[in-house]
């Protein structure tokens, strides 16, 4: 009778476990309040993609050197590994923080400090007609409209090395994309502005 028990609740759990959707595929889709993209939630717990120290596309940017750490949830990671291609309502957090030498114990180097903003790319075939739009938000901002089409609409579509994304700067995706053929090797030698 033991046995019967343990098999059934064995038995059980493993269907519910098949049927069960994950946590990560629903948390993580594109939400909107109206027209204006909803700020990603624990978009700190996806998957690491890169990070940058002072990256900008535009030679006279100045200013303070933010670092830049990409996040993709793990829904949309796993079927790029499996494809070489950004399934539909994939979401990209660039997050922006302040830089800082000295601090603490540091002598050289950077770290990084406060959260200065962010920037989110999707791609949702049904609500955008060219499948990706691209939204900025504060360190507060809780919901944002996309951004124009010449802002980063373009300049993604012109330079980037997988679809709309910049793979080219994410090392452990650039292997995977060459293997499937989406790659866009030219993307690595331009240079945007002159």
């Amino acid at each position: 009778m033991k046995h019967a028990m343990l098999w059934s609740l064995v038995a059980t759990l493993c269907l519910v476990a098949l049927h069960a959707e994950p946590q990560d595929s629903t948390a993580s889709m594109p939400r909107y309040a109206g027209q204006n993209l909803m700020r990603p939630e624990n978009y700190r717990e996806w998957i690491f993609l890169s990070s940058g120290l002072g990256m900008n596309y535009n030679p006279s940017a100045g200013g303070q050197e933010l670092f830049t750490n990409v996040f993709v949830p793990e829904w949309s990671y796993r079927q790029f590994l499996a494809s070489g291609k950004w399934p539909d309502k994939s979401i990209f957090v660039v997050e922006e923080r302040g830089s800082q030498s000295n601090g603490s114990i540091n002598k050289t180097g950077h770290f990084q400090t406060e959260l200065v903003g962010m920037g989110v790319e999707v791609k949702d075939e049904g609500r955008f007609p060219e499948k990706w739009a691209y939204f900025k938000f504060g360190a507060d901002t809780k919901t944002a409209g996309a951004n124009p089409k010449a802002a980063c609409w373009q300049c993604h579509n012109d330079h980037a090395a997988v679809e709309h994304t910049f793979v080219q700067f994410y090392p452990t995706l650039k292997e995977v994309a060459k293997k499937f053929g989406t790659y866009r090797a030219a993307a690595e030698n331009v240079s945007p502005f002159k």
